[in-house]
């Protein structure tokens, strides 16, 4: 594919098996007023689209719909009241759906500048992960140095990230992974958990016995609730998905419902440990002036750990945008560390 050819992109049709998967070829769009188009270099397969092809993900579109949480690329042409210089930048952008093609159509206030030295892929790992890792860790549990903090998912895409960040901050940090992912995690200088092996919770607390500073959870179900006693008193609980429903049949609303409502009746409890649902999209709706400027603000700091070395790219494997439904059985396998990638 090439910057100024034909739009190409991945549509998934309805609730189907990877393979189920179209291409769609069309015209590439022409920016509005306020608008840009970016050449796409990078996007990524995250748990979003492995719930969506379920039909499992609580608020996604009506089928037939492009994926594709997030992605970076270069602005190819620029509408009219924009920056003239964004034309020929590297930008990432969050959009929820859309990223799985070879063109997007963004407003310009949407994009976020990547620095010089990143490659695309590097920092497509880093956009919808980083922004989730580092506002749960800072804006929502405020964890700092001295910390303990348990990491679910701890090899996963936002989980890996999650733990780099929190071990930059100074925290000791207790991972749950399978015992493949064992070593590298203790390489990381991580207490590795088996999550197979039977009582997470008790492994926990024999390595933490006074309870710990922070739990990020993306599993959910009946797993929250050991979640919420493993925290010491003053602890926060960051709840941000329902991993363990994804195979599920019935409301794509209702896991996430449950969720809410122990959140808020722990929170209405007289103790000094708190919870959190977290969703990347929050305040948007209320603010999105301030929405942009906290994104904007919060990848930077990512990109910024990233170049510091604090933060590595775990880039699982790259695979060509027309060879989606590969990728996300990969994804979906559980065998890799890290982001898969597209690049089209």
């Amino acid at each position: 594919m090439n910057s100024t050819g034909e739009l190409v992109e991945v549509v998934l049709p309805g609730r189907v098996e990877p393979e189920g998967l179209a291409i769609r070829h069309g015209a590439v769009p022409v920016p509005g007023p306020g608008q840009v188009v970016v050449h796409v270099e990078a996007t990524g397969v995250s748990f979003a689209e492995q719930q969506m092809r379920r039909g499992r993900y609580y608020d996604q579109p009506p089928f037939p719909f492009v994926p594709g949480y997030d992605l970076v690329g270069t602005v190819l042409t620029a509408g009219e009241g924009t920056d003239a210089g964004l034309t020929g930048t590297r930008v990432a952008a969050l959009v929820k759906v859309g990223g799985w093609a070879s063109h997007v159509l963004l407003d310009a206030a949407d994009v976020v500048p990547v620095p010089e030295g990143i490659g695309a892929a590097e920092a497509e790992t880093l956009v919808v992960n980083g922004i989730t890792a580092w506002q749960m860790l800072h804006r929502k549990a405020r964890v700092r140095a001295g910390h303990t903090v348990v990491v679910h998912g701890a090899n996963g895409g936002v989980g890996s990230v999650l733990v780099q960040l929190a071990l930059a901050a100074g925290a000791r940090v207790i991972g749950t992974a399978s015992a493949r992912h064992h070593d590298a995690l203790r390489a990381q200088g991580v207490d590795p958990v088996d999550y197979r092996a039977g009582d997470v919770a008790a492994r926990v607390r024999a390595l933490a016995p006074g309870g710990v500073d922070a739990v990020f959870d993306h599993v959910g179900g009946r797993g929250i609730t050991d979640s919420w006693r493993l925290l010491a008193p003053g602890g926060t609980l960051v709840s941000y998905g329902s991993a363990s429903t994804r195979d599920d049949e019935g409301s794509k609303q209702w896991p996430v419902l449950k969720l809410l409502l122990r959140v808020w009746m722990w929170n209405a409890l007289p103790n000094r440990r708190r919870a959190f649902f977290y969703n990347v999209w929050a305040g948007k709706a209320l603010s999105r002036d301030r929405f942009r400027s906290r994104l904007r603000a919060d990848l930077a700091q990512v990109f910024d750990a990233l170049q510091r070395g604090e933060v590595t790219a775990r880039i699982a494997a790259q695979l060509p945008l027309t060879r989606a439904a590969e990728a996300l059985r990969l994804a979906e396998s559980g065998t890799v560390a890290g982001k898969v990638v597209l690049v089209p």
